[in-house]
């Protein structure tokens, strides 16, 4: 019963397989194999455009250097104050992009609300090297929450990016679970609604280790190739993560593996309602559940093998538990079963 997070998933085994059969042979190195090339053009295709693609080894390379591609002296990123990049990152989007900063913006359900974006990036409006300059505005999709952005929300947030001539990144480590939330296409999830940079995630959903960070306007990924070298993130043998994203993306795999993992969740959700041990925190779309539960059933889970981790109520919950109850984050993966999910809900 293993809850804890999808970083715990093993890798697909179609993915393993393209690994092995690219194991052997020669092939261009630093990205410029005919393969590379192939899989960058698949890219173009998903999204509908011409984009520019960079391949790293994690979501926080990803995200860290997305954000080094706009990076300026004094520069202010905004972000929810539960965002990855702001709680999860030890510091590394600060580090990468030259010590700028973060700035903590507030919002329901791990959602950045526009109206309290729009005043937090206001209050720079007029320059001063005192309190620095916006540079970015990043959301995740899906949440750390668990939540989804919905297409009119994005809009909201793009539009307060173009109105301030902010670039817009986001933050797709969980990209597949919140485009099958949505039922949307990948360009409708991004370009469309503004965004400019995408960190793209697939080592949550069945990849070994494979991420990449991709421009809707190729001509803003200029200084990525140096960035991304002085980084230590290029791959010399980086036909390993082209095979793996080629397995990945053939026949919509990455689709697939997400809609599973989804549907794991919500059989979680479903089962958690019907327990009086047990009650959701508040309703999740993706692949994260977090449930209020009693500190013995959680005990008792453990005990029979259950893994998952407690976590802190949100800001805007101060009252979410009583005395003798925890609040805990379920994960669902490409490798979570029906049964893993009725023998957890069994023992609780």
């Amino acid at each position: 019963m293993f809850f804890a997070s999808d970083n715990w998933s093993g890798a697909h085994p179609k993915i393993a397989e393209s690994l092995t059969r690219f194991a052997s042979g020669f092939a261009a190195a630093y990205g410029t194999s005919d393969h590379d090339k192939l899989i960058e053009a698949k890219f173009n295709d998903m999204f509908e455009r011409e984009v520019a693609v960079f391949f790293v080894a994690t979501g926080t390379a990803a995200n860290s250097l997305a954000l080094a591609s706009v990076a300026k002296a004094g520069g202010v990123t905004f972000c929810h104050s539960d965002a990855h990049v702001n709680s999860d990152e030890g510091g590394a989007p600060e580090f990468l992009t030259g010590s700028t900063r973060l700035f903590p913006v507030e919002g329901d359900n791990g959602k950045i609300n526009p109206e309290a974006l729009d005043i937090a990036v206001s209050r720079f409006d007029v320059p001063s090297v005192h309190h620095g300059r916006p540079m970015a505005i990043t959301v995740t999709q899906a949440t750390e929450a668990g939540t989804i952005y919905s297409l009119d929300e994005l809009d909201a947030i793009a539009a307060i990016a173009k109105n301030k001539n902010l670039p817009l990144h986001m933050d797709g480590a969980r990209f597949a679970n919140a485009l099958v939330g949505l039922g949307a296409s990948p360009a409708e999830m991004t370009w469309k609604r503004g965004v400019d940079i995408l960190s793209f995630g697939g080592t949550k959903n069945g990849c070994w280790c494979a991420e990449a960070i991709i421009f809707f306007k190729p001509e803003m990924a200029e200084e990525m190739p140096y960035i991304r070298k002085r980084s230590a993130q290029l791959f010399s043998k980086t036909r390993f993560i082209s095979a793996q994203l080629e397995a990945y993306l053939e026949g919509d795999l990455w689709l697939d593996l997400a809609a599973h993992s989804n549907d794991m969740a919500s059989r979680l959700r479903a089962g958690l309602t019907e327990k009086n041990s047990t009650r959701l925190a508040w309703d999740t779309q993706a692949n994260e559940v977090f449930a209020v539960i009693d500190r013995q059933a959680a005990e008792r889970a453990r005990e029979q093998g259950a893994t998952f981790y407690d976590w802190l109520p949100p800001r805007e919950m101060p009252h979410l538990l009583n005395e003798n109850e925890t609040l805990i984050r379920l994960v669902t993966s490409f490798a979570t079963t029906s049964d893993e999910v009725d023998q957890f809900l069994k023992v609780v």
